[in-house]
């Protein structure tokens, strides 16, 4: 279906420590204005950008949702800060959260009057979403997680866990670049690409978007170079896994165990991006969140 684009453009965001302008990047599908909870998407990455979120936009046609997707500072075309790299003091989760606090009330979203928003954090998206939550906004109605984890140290492990599951060949070259720090050989670059294959996006060839989002990494690894505990989440939520995921169950689980109401849903044969993959898996998925944000 080809999406309908509503608005794009840039929001000012004031960093305190930085003394240039800096501006997010957001593009919206849908009328804001119509009523309903808009959901805003968190991309993952750190640094991925917006575009391999570009099919929830897809909720407005279909369920009547407004949706907002956004670049998060360091990434896409909102404002690159490279000269920031490997100042972990900077790239602290509370930047990411202070911009979307910042995108929220430039759309108004927060008012009492109005009719409050969904978020649905994807990968590293879903640990932003969850730290947001976890201030208890009165105006977030429900959060989706998907392919989130609830820590880094637990991505590595889950990563680790899953490497264990490739050929000899392929997890030996990893680990030997791992060691080596030394990530330019043409085994380890195989072995990266079978392990993105079976568990990040299980179509073949990668999406467009996954490909934009891919080389957005590749192109300035500022944000994501840099960057990699009770919980206090008072609205509605829901987990989204899939079967060969990246974030495995371990990264998913204290969700479960600590979101007061909440539901996990696990999609069969379905990757860290299960949301690009082919065989009705991508309908699922829409269908799967569009329900639940519709649902009374």
């Amino acid at each position: 279906m080809a999406l309908s684009l509503t608005q794009e453009g840039t929001i000012p965001f004031k960093v305190p420590s930085i003394d240039s302008p800096c501006t997010t990047f957001y593009k919206v599908f849908g009328d804001i204005s119509c009523g309903k909870p808009p959901i805003v998407i968190l991309h993952g990455g750190p640094g991925g950008g917006h575009d391999y979120c570009l099919p929830f936009a897809d909720l407005w046609p279909q369920y009547g949702i407004p949706v907002i997707l956004y670049d998060q500072i360091g990434c896409g075309r909102s404002t690159h800060l490279q000269h920031k790299a490997d100042d972990s003091s900077f790239w602290q989760e509370g930047l990411f959260v202070a911009e979307l606090q910042n995108l929220l009330d430039f759309f108004k979203l927060q008012d009492d009057a109005g009719p409050g928003f969904h978020l649905l954090g994807q990968s590293w998206g879903g640990c932003l979403g969850s730290a947001f939550a976890s201030t208890q906004p009165k105006a977030l109605r429900r959060l989706v997680l998907a392919g989130a984890m609830a820590s880094i140290e637990l991505s590595i492990k889950s990563i680790r866990l899953l490497r264990q599951g490739l050929p000899e060949g392929a997890r030996e070259a990893l680990n030997d670049a791992e060691q080596r720090l030394d990530f330019s050989g043409k085994a380890y670059r195989e072995g990266m690409k079978l392990f993105l294959q079976r568990h990040v996006c299980r179509t073949e060839p990668f999406p467009e978007d996954l490909v934009k989002t891919l080389n957005n990494l590749a192109e300035d690894k500022t944000v994501y170079g840099t960057m990699y505990g009770p919980s206090t989440i008072a609205c509605i939520g829901t987990l989204v896994p899939w079967t060969y995921d990246t974030s495995h169950d371990l990264c998913t689980a204290p969700f479960f165990e600590n979101i007061p109401k909440v539901r996990w849903i696990t999609f069969s044969n379905g990757g860290h991006m299960c949301h690009l993959e082919a065989g009705g898996l991508r309908e699922r998925v829409l269908k799967v969140v569009g329900d639940f944000l519709t649902a009374g």
